[in-house]
């Protein structure tokens, strides 16, 4: 069955986010237990996607950060917008604007599950920009409903 960009169409919150070693197999969280995440497709082909790792540290004065604290806060947060498409059994995110600019004008491509309220991404292997492991990371998206009562 061919999926329908209509389907997607919305805000999404971010369930889980695992990845898979691929030399051990071992599985951990990608962005810590509970990482908080925001995507939403537009009807007009547009999307845009936040994440922020589980643990980013509430900093008193943004104006005065020091370096580290400047690099552990862009290491713990991605954002990107773009378009979007729909391929069998993928999603490819066209990006033309990020937080990282070796991001803006690239392509992420992820395979995709739909099953119910949830959708679930599937990247390739790639390595993982936080140590370099080839690896493996699946994301489970939840569909928000502001109507349900959702905050």
């Amino acid at each position: 069955m061919q999926l329908k960009k209509e389907i997607l169409i919305g805000t999404w919150r971010l369930v889980s986010s695992t990845r898979t070693i691929l030399d051990t197999g071992e599985v951990v969280n990608s962005y810590g237990g509970r990482p908080n995440g925001w995507i939403n497709y537009g009807g007009d082909g547009r999307m845009m996607v936040v994440v922020a790792h589980d643990g980013r540290p509430k900093l008193a004065d943004p104006l005065s950060l020091t370096d580290v604290e400047q690099a552990a806060l862009f290491k713990t947060f991605f954002a990107y917008a773009g378009t979007y498409d729909l391929e069998e059994g993928s999603i490819v995110h066209y990006i033309d604007t990020s937080w990282n600019e070796t991001w803006s004008g690239t392509q992420m491509k992820r395979n995709l599950v739909l099953s119910g309220q949830q959708v679930v991404y599937t990247t390739e292997p790639f390595a993982f920009s936080g140590d370099g492991r080839e690896s493996v990371v699946t994301l489970v998206w939840e569909k928000y409903d502001l109507a349900a009562g959702e905050k």
